[in-house]
């Protein structure tokens, strides 16, 4: 069966109060096999022909009569059908070339983590160029460093006084005062009214071309100090600050020194506990006295074998530990100080490095990037100190070459022969050095 719908249009001759209408012709489909025959339809009634101009067609016609609906528009000024789907919410849309809220929201974030990168930069930058302005003149002229440490390797010789913290008393029971500490830490020739501070660590860093390591000499390996003879090799510090160690350390192994860090103890314990500590596992347990001990403003150590979590100030301790007072360990000399030394400086590049310490670690930028160069006064500023993270990080850890004594003499110096000199220094450059090695001189 065939049926015709039929709208009347606009213009329509019976006036615009006459609602339009349209006609449309339906038709049936073929059902089953065969199909239906169509019965005969009525002729339209005259005057009701296809001419949208036609009146609607009457009641029995065999036509149906719709109301037009344009679009899916309804009556009223509401929103639309399309407005009112599922999952439409009513919500306006999105006009072309408008970004989605979560890339604005990214966008954001990203902006607000560039800034924060930023602050943590200038920070850093800041930080080591004030500590390059107390470095004592006369050290920095002995050094003859270039800016591209990654391109080309250079070596740094790092040092640790033995000067007490202030207010901490001497060895001659007198607090010790500001200006000494300043002096030590800036490699100074010490104030007449001061004790002078000896060398408590002596490392040589090679670092840069793609290459991190590190050779440590002890505290009382014996010497030739330039003007003062066969001595301990720390005492060059007392006699002649920093300057005067730098060129003991060169006579000794061969080799040039590029660049010098000495270690702020002051700072060096706020930057660890700027980082969260450091962990450390320790081959044996470790009873020591530092500065007189907690009764007198030091620090009194007591750390079991294995691991121990160590705040600045604990770190800094056991950095300075020379005697190993726990009954458990039979002896402690300088190579094994050397070592715990450098379980230290793995747990901070532990802390530093560890993905899981990431998100902290970025939260605190700015406050690790500040107290990081306060941990040393050195030659190399806000364009050295990164290029050598970025060598130690390149580099990876081809660990510590200790110079191992072959004896000592009755007062207590360690002989290092010219062999292990030389393998040292091989050790560090990856070839022999440009001068033979003094070593120590023959007994």
């Amino acid at each position: 069966m065939r049926q015709y719908y039929r709208v009347m249009a606009p213009g329509d001759p019976e006036g615009p109060e006459r609602p339009e209408y349209n006609v449309y012709r339906a038709g049936s489909r073929s059902r089953g096999r065969g199909r239906r025959k169509e019965p005969k339809r009525p002729e339209p009634p005259a005057g009701s022909g296809d001419d949208a101009s036609d009146s609607p067609p009457s009641e029995g016609s065999g036509y149906t009569v719709y109301k037009a609906r344009r679009g899916f528009k309804r009556s009223g000024d509401g929103p639309s059908l399309r407005d009112r789907l599922p999952g439409k919410g009513g919500s306006k849309p999105r006009a072309p070339g408008e970004t989605p809220i979560w890339r604005r929201v990214l966008k954001w974030v990203a902006i607000a983590a560039g800034v924060w990168l930023l602050i943590s930069i200038v920070a850093f930058a800041v930080s080591a160029q004030i500590q390059k302005s107390k470095l004592d003149e006369n050290a920095a002229d002995e050094l003859g460093g270039f800016p591209a440490m990654v391109f080309s390797g250079q070596n740094i010789l790092v040092i640790g006084t033995d000067v007490r913290q202030v207010g901490v008393p001497d060895e001659n029971g007198n607090p010790t005062k500001q200006k000494c500490v300043d002096a030590a830490s800036s490699g100074a020739v010490h104030p007449d009214d001061c004790l002078p501070a000896r060398a408590d660590t002596l490392m040589v860093v090679h670092a840069g071309g793609g290459s991190f390591r590190k050779v440590s000499i002890p505290r009382d390996t014996l010497a030739e100090i330039p003007g003062e003879g066969a001595q301990k090799i720390n005492s060059a510090y007392a006699f002649g600050g920093a300057a005067l160690q730098i060129r003991t350390v060169e006579d000794f192994l061969g080799i040039d020194i590029d660049h010098v860090v000495i270690l702020d103890f002051e700072g060096f314990a706020d930057f660890i506990d700027s980082i969260g500590g450091v962990t450390v596992s320790l081959p044996q347990p470790i009873h020591s006295v530092i500065s007189g001990g907690a009764s007198n403003g030091g620090i009194t150590l007591k750390l079991k074998r294995g691991e121990n979590h160590l705040n600045g100030d604990q770190a800094l301790a056991l950095a300075r530990t020379r005697e190993n007072e726990s009954n458990e360990v039979e002896s402690y000399d300088d190579t094994d100080r050397a070592r715990t030394q450098q379980l230290i400086l793995e747990g901070i590049k532990h802390q530093l490095t560890s993905p899981w310490r990431a998100p902290i670690n970025f939260i605190k930028g700015p406050w690790i990037a500040w107290n990081a160069p306060k941990a040393m006064v050195s030659d190399m500023g806000g364009f050295m100190l990164p290029q050598l993270a970025i060598s130690a990080a390149i580099g990876g850890d081809a660990g510590t070459k200790i110079l191992i004594p072959s004896g000592a003499t009755p007062d207590g110096n360690l002989i290092i022969p010219e062999k292990q000199c030389r393998n040292a220094v091989r050790h560090l450059l990856g070839e022999p050095g440009p001068e033979p090695p003094k070593c120590s001189p023959a007994q």
